[in-house]
This record gives C-alpha cells, structure tokens and sequence, in this order.
C-alpha cells in the first residue's frame, strides 16, 4: 500500500512540476511578445523625437510604451511566482527523497549487519542442515535467497534515488539562479518605467504651456471621431435591414435574422472569443474602448466604441475573421470604413485610404483588406476598429489575441 502511495506521489508532483513548466514557458513567449513589441515603441518614439513632432504627439506614443512595459514588469512578476511554485514543488520532492534515502540506509544498514554475523559458509550450510525436513530445508534455501535478492534490490533502489536526489538539487538550482536573473530584469524594467514616467512628465510640463490650443485641437478630434461613429451605426443598422431583406424579413432592423450558415458562422466567430487575431500584422494600441480620460488632458473624458491601432508605413488592414463585405463607404476626407459579416457579429475597418475589396466579396481571416491612411505629420497610421454583435458594440480587447 506504501509503495502504491509513493507511485501515485510522484506521478502528481511530475504532473504538477509539468504543468509549471507549461505555464513558464507561455510567460517566456508572452515577455518576448512584449519586448519586440517594446522595441517597436522606442523605434518609433525615435522617429517622432528625430523629426521634432509636436510634444503631444509624443506624449501618446509614449503612454503606449509605459503601458507595454507595465505589461512587462507584470509579466516578469508572474515569471517569478510560477518559478517560486515549482521550485516549492522541487523542494518538497528533495524533502521527500532524503525522508526515503534516511529510511533505506537505516534498514540497508541493518540487513548488512546481519548478513555479517551470519556470513560464513559454514553457518548457511548449517541452518539448511538443521531443518527438520526436506520441505523445510527448501523453504530455508528459498528464503536465503530472497533475503539476497532483497538486499541487492535495495542497494539498486538507494542509487537511484541518490541519482533522483542529484538531479532535483541540479533543478533547485538552476530554478534559484533563473530566480536571481528575474528579480534583477524586474528591477531593470522598473527603472525604465520610471525614467519614461518622467520623460512623460516633462513633455506635460511643456504641453500646459498651449494648453487651450490643445484642448480645442482634442475637442475637434473628438467630433470627426463621433461623426465617424455615427456613420458607422448607421452603416450597420442599413446592413441588417439589407441582409434581412433577402430572407423576407422587411421590420426588423435592429438584429440580423439567421439563416442556418450565418448562425453557424456567428457560432464559430463567437466560439473563437480571445483567440482572433490582430486586424493589422504589426501595430500598437494607441485607444482602448470605453471611457476614459485623455492622455494629454485628464479632465477631458473620451468614450470610444472601438479601438486604435498605431502602425507604421504602409501597413495594411486584414480581416480578423472569416465574413462577407457588406459594405465600403467612403468618408469626406477621402478615406474608406470596410464593414465585414460574420453571421450576426460585424467588424469595421475605418481610416483605408486604399480599398482592395468591394461589397459582396467573400473574406478569409487574415485576409488584406486595404492600406491604411498614413499621417505625415504624426508620423503614424492609424486604424480605427469596431466589433458588433447587431447593433451592440463589443469590447475588441476581449476578442483579440494579446491585446
């Protein structure tokens, strides 16, 4: 029954130290996310800071990499308290192993012992010839050589889990100084943080100075960015009175009516919440969803229905999901807003000032959708992305990958 409970002991602490491994090396990918991404940020705030931008300009791109790299710490942090978990696992298994090993050595010790004061030939001949008969003489012989047996199997057993003892200390050790290693990158990335907090600082300081002209310049984007987002529900509730038109329904305006296909594409779409991928290959968010306060002006509170992604160049739109075009309008400003189907969920792509699709054309995930408009001033691209379920607006963030 003991050895069935050690089995069954080490099977969960190898289970529970693989699944801290699993969990380790998807924080690995995740940091390496964040410092590419990082990366990223400091090429462009270079490019900004190169071509004397505006300090607002800078400010925001800056507030993207502050957020990245509090991301960062964080992640460097849970790091650290899953290393802490399966070194705690590690120990428990060392503990565990030197509790066997002291037990083994005390009856190994023993048995040594008695094989000594019983070691001539002589005795062993004599304990077989004083059995009182030939089946117990057998049992005798059979014994002797259990008794044998057993002690070189617990010889073998003491090896191994020297070996085993070895190999765990090797582990506790490795994990302790990847420990070490982590706690110092964490204080590495805090410095950074605080150095970019007051680079930011100092750029606010400098932007108090047009403070009204900056004010009017943040209320005049709000208005393009509502107007914006006006014509995009309108865009949505012409397009389920157009879809619904098709299967027969003429009143209903406000949710799609599904045929079997659509709702199993808005099942599949549905199904794949937190895994859909970004809607440009590379990019930073720059504008979270909901209300919030602007980065420049705290006491402006902006409400966005969708999200911004800064890019740079060139940078194109692509579907984040397998869908249907149900419509491209163009924007005074000459720039396009695509809207894609997806069963009863809609995706728009606003800011294309080059559109590669046209309505009706069936889409593929990761699909090129169009180029986005570039701002030569701000030195960006930037796309502006809304997710709906009918005419609800749903929070991006929780739909894309990493975001």
């Amino acid at each position: 029954m003991f050895k069935y409970f050690l089995c069954f002991l080490l099977l969960s602490t190898s289970l529970s130290w693989g699944q801290e491994e699993d969990r380790q090396r998807k924080l690995e990918a995740e940091k390496a996310r964040l410092q590419e991404e990082i990366r990223q940020q400091e090429q462009q705030l270079k490019k900004e800071k190169s071509k004397e931008k505006s300090a607002a300009t800078v400010v925001v791109q800056q507030m993207a990499k502050i957020n990245l790299q509090q991301k960062l710490i964080n992640t460097t942090a849970k790091q650290a308290k899953v290393l802490g978990n399966s070194m705690y696992i590690n120990q428990v298994s060392v503990n565990r192993l030197k509790k066997e090993m002291e037990v083994l050595k005390e009856d190994y010790a023993e048995m040594i012992v008695k094989s000594y004061k019983s070691r001539s030939e002589q005795s062993k001949a004599m304990f077989l010839l004083s059995s009182e008969n030939f089946l117990q003489a057998y049992k005798r012989a059979q014994y002797m050589k259990q008794y044998s047996n057993f002690r070189r199997m617990q010889g073998e057993e003491i090896k191994a889990k020297t070996l085993q003892l070895e190999q765990f200390n090797t582990k506790l050790q490795v994990q302790k100084q990847e420990k070490v290693k982590l706690i110092a990158e964490s204080e590495k990335e805090k410095q950074e943080l605080e150095k970019e907090k007051k680079e930011q600082q100092r750029l606010l300081n400098l932007i108090k100075k047009d403070k009204n002209k900056i004010i009017a310049e943040i209320k005049k984007k709000q208005k393009e960015s509502k107007a914006i987002e006006r014509q995009i529900d309108r865009l949505i509730r012409e397009a389920i009175a157009a879809a619904n038109k098709k299967v027969g329904n003429t009143t209903n305006t406000t949710t799609f009516v599904l045929t079997p296909e659509a709702k199993e594409l808005a099942n599949d779409f549905k199904s794949n919440r937190g895994r859909l991928p970004w809607p440009v290959e590379k990019g930073l968010l720059t504008k979270k969803f909901g209300r919030q306060p602007h980065p420049l002006e705290p006491s402006i509170i902006i409400e966005s229905s969708g999200i911004e992604i800064s890019s740079e160049r060139g940078a194109k739109a692509r579907s984040i999901f397998t869908g249907e075009v149900s419509d491209v309008q163009m924007a005074s400003n000459g720039t396009a807003t695509i809207i894609i189907r997806h069963g009863d969920y809609t995706t728009t792509y606003s800011n294309i000032e080059k559109v590669f699709v046209k309505k009706g054309d069936k889409i593929s995930t990761k699909e090129v959708l169009g180029e986005i408009h570039f701002n030569n001033f701000t030195g960006k691209a930037i796309l502006k992305f809304l997710i709906f379920q009918n005419t609800t607006k749903l929070n991006p963030q929780s739909w894309i990958i990493n975001m």
